[in-house]
């Protein structure tokens, strides 16, 4: 299995359960955080990212319009620099560094939401549950459901009181380079591609030359309803079923740069499924060594 981030930091804790703390959903409505928003333990996370090639700046975005009490995560810089993996996920220490800036202790409580087309808020999720942090939520609909309901929109920077957390362990897999070749002939995880079809397929144009071997392809916004907001469990069950995903078997799921791909981890999460690990690399680590198998053609 792959070796977590963390791995290195043998002097890092995992966080210990808080007693007493309410339990939430790992989706929470818009009504849900309106009817919270005030709660001592809960601390809100803007956590949008665009597309590199957009005009848009989510650092930008947040100090225009965000929730009311909201900080902002700033994704963008949430990872491991230090890496060979492109864009690769942060380590346990980056982790802690950044939740303490965030103001956020051990008993919190964190809803996350973005407004980005990417539904980045799901990468922010997998992340925390990456290092134990379980106690979080995506907000469904993100940023737009919430503004098109008319509600309140506060301005200008957040600047938190902040805490000291601990640097914890990684209790998810995170999947390396080397191990997705190896499943490549054992075929021991099923690999899900969150993106279009056409770049899966290699199709001229596309800019992709197709996908990894053996791979399903379930596009991510599949998994969302017109509104923004997820679909239910069964209906997400049933799109990965028909992509030929077996629901009982683990999953891995990939993308181009590991962000979309956590919006499959959500939507297998919340689909009561688990098993799920993340190829932080993805197509971007894939396709640039030349040396790696590639496959066309429309999902099997």
């Amino acid at each position: 299995m792959g070796k977590s981030p963390s791995a290195s930091l043998p002097s890092s804790t995992k966080c210990p359960p808080v007693a007493n703390r309410m339990e939430m959903d790992s989706l929470v409505s818009t009504q849900w955080l309106a009817d919270n928003l005030d709660a001592e333990d809960l601390v809100v996370l803007d956590a949008t990212m665009h597309l590199p090639d957009s005009p848009r700046k989510s650092s930008v975005e947040f100090v225009e319009r965000h929730v009311p009490g909201a900080r902002f995560l700033d994704l963008v810089s949430f990872v491991d620099t230090a890496s060979p993996v492109p864009k690769a996920l942060p380590g346990a220490r980056q982790f802690a560094d950044r939740l303490s800036q965030m103001g956020i202790e051990p008993e919190s409580r964190v809803v996350l939401y973005d407004d980005s087309q990417i539904r980045s808020a799901a990468r922010a999720w997998f992340i925390f549950r990456l290092y134990g942090f379980d106690q979080v939520a995506v907000l469904d609909g993100g940023l737009g459901k919430w503004k098109s309901e008319g509600r309140p929109l506060e301005q200008g920077a957040a600047s938190p009181a902040q805490s000291t957390y601990p640097a914890p362990h990684a209790v998810r897999e995170v999947r390396s380079k080397t191990e997705m070749l190896a499943n490549c002939r054992s075929c021991a995880e099923q690999v899900v591609d969150a993106r279009d079809a056409a770049r899966f397929a290699g199709e001229d144009g596309s800019g992709s030359e197709g996908h990894i071997p053996g791979a399903a392809n379930v596009h991510y916004p599949a998994l969302l309803a017109a509104d923004g907001t997820y679909r239910s469990a069964e209906e997400i069950g049933s799109i990965f079923a028909a992509a030929g995903v077996d629901l009982d078997r683990p999953v891995v799921t990939s993308c181009n740069s590991g962000m979309t791909a956590c919006v499959l981890a959500f939507g297998l999460h919340l689909a009561g499924k688990d098993d799920v690990s993340v190829y932080d690399g993805s197509w971007l680590e894939w396709s640039d060594d030349p040396d790696l198998p590639k496959e066309k053609g429309a999902s099997r």
